[in-house]
């Protein structure tokens, strides 16, 4: 795993338990993410460094305004890609984990075009349910 790749994992993991509860510590990213707290450590300490987090006296763990911007960018890409395997029939649990990997390397055209394919498909999906419907 790249350096940034890990970086983007743990702000998206960071966002992900923001989201969830009001205090998220090193603790809570180890159970999350399966890790050791002594890797998630220092993992902290070298997003601090990049102004990416801040963590409180009392072990609370924010994100940044910039730490926000890449976290939500890798939320989205990582939502993105694993709704559209699924739709395409990949298992959830293989989607998952395949979305993981790919949110890291796509190009920003390619995710953008996908993007697009993706809303243009449930678009398609909708208005096909809602003529079933109609229909019956």
């Amino acid at each position: 795993m790249r350096s940034n790749e890990s970086s983007e994992d743990y702000l998206e993991t960071i966002l992900i338990l923001g989201n969830r509860s009001s205090l998220v510590r090193a603790v809570d990213i180890a159970a999350e993410m399966g890790f050791k707290k002594p890797s998630v450590s220092v993992a902290m300490k070298n997003l601090r460094q990049k102004n990416l987090i801040t963590v409180a006296d009392n072990g609370d763990i924010r994100l940044t305004e910039e730490g926000h911007k890449i976290a939500d960018k890798v939320y989205e890409r990582h939502q993105l890609i694993s709704s559209w395997l699924i739709m395409l029939g990949v298992q959830e649990k293989t989607a998952l984990h395949d979305a993981c990997r790919i949110e890291h390397i796509i190009s920003e055209e390619s995710f953008e075009a996908l993007k697009k394919a993706v809303h243009e498909l449930r678009e398609q999906e909708n208005a096909a349910k809602e003529k079933a419907v109609s229909e019956a």
